[in-house]
């Protein structure tokens, strides 16, 4: 009997810009990884290179800072970084660009935290439709590259909402879990169900494997 053919999406959360954790900066232009990004993004680069299956595609969010991290993981690991309009961060619409501690003031920001699945952003997009559409380029992706490892850039929403969705959390939970700047999150598919096997990694990936 033939053994199911895995692929592994390794979710990579954009690098720290000068505004990450004061500022919701949603699909906004012109936001750059800040120094600190760059040099997260470098690293993980390196640490990139001691995985035991070595990826073979990059897919990366329109986004500057996302662009920006997948950057030296494509020089590192000599891929050529396609442009994925699937994996944009939330549009969070009319909440674009304010500060965290204002909207943290906001009475909606409680089905924000508490009860996402209800919410969705003034003009913009809820977040039920932003996982929707990250899985699907996701799934597309699983497709395109069966058997191999593929390397995908986005946003802490989107990676938190595609890796809950893995593990079959409802999305009303989802913002229990942490992506971090530049963390990788890994999920790997065969077929039947998705195998997380690990969030927010901001260690050694020699040992990354299905057990």
């Amino acid at each position: 009997m033939t053994a199911p053919s895995t692929t592994t999406i390794l979710f990579v959360r954009h690098g720290t810009t000068a505004t990450t954790g004061s500022v919701l900066p949603g699909r906004a232009p012109g936001l750059h990884l800040s120094e600190r990004g760059i040099e997260q993004a470098t690293a993980l680069a390196e640490r990139l290179k001691d995985l035991s299956r070595k990826p073979t595609a990059l897919y990366v969010s329109p986004l500057e800072r996302a662009r920006e991290t997948a950057a030296p993981i494509a020089k590192a690991l000599r891929l050529r970084p396609v442009v994925d309009k699937g994996l944009l961060e939330c549009d969070f619409g009319l909440w674009t660009g304010k500060r965290l501690a204002t909207l943290a003031r906001r009475a909606e920001w409680r089905a924000v935290q508490h009860a996402p699945s209800t919410f969705r952003f003034p003009e913009g997009e809820s977040f039920s439709e932003m996982q929707l559409r990250m899985w699907e380029a996701v799934t597309k992706i699983v497709k395109r590259h069966r058997n191999r490892t593929v390397i995908v850039v986005s946003h802490a929403d989107p990676i938190k909402a595609a890796v809950t969705y893995a593990q079959g959390v409802p999305l009303d939970l989802f913002q229990r879990t942490v992506i971090s700047p530049c963390s990788l999150s890994a999920v790997a598919f065969t077929g039947g169900t998705p195998v997380v096997l690990c969030v927010n990694n901001t260690g050694s990936l020699k040992d990354l494997s299905p057990s």
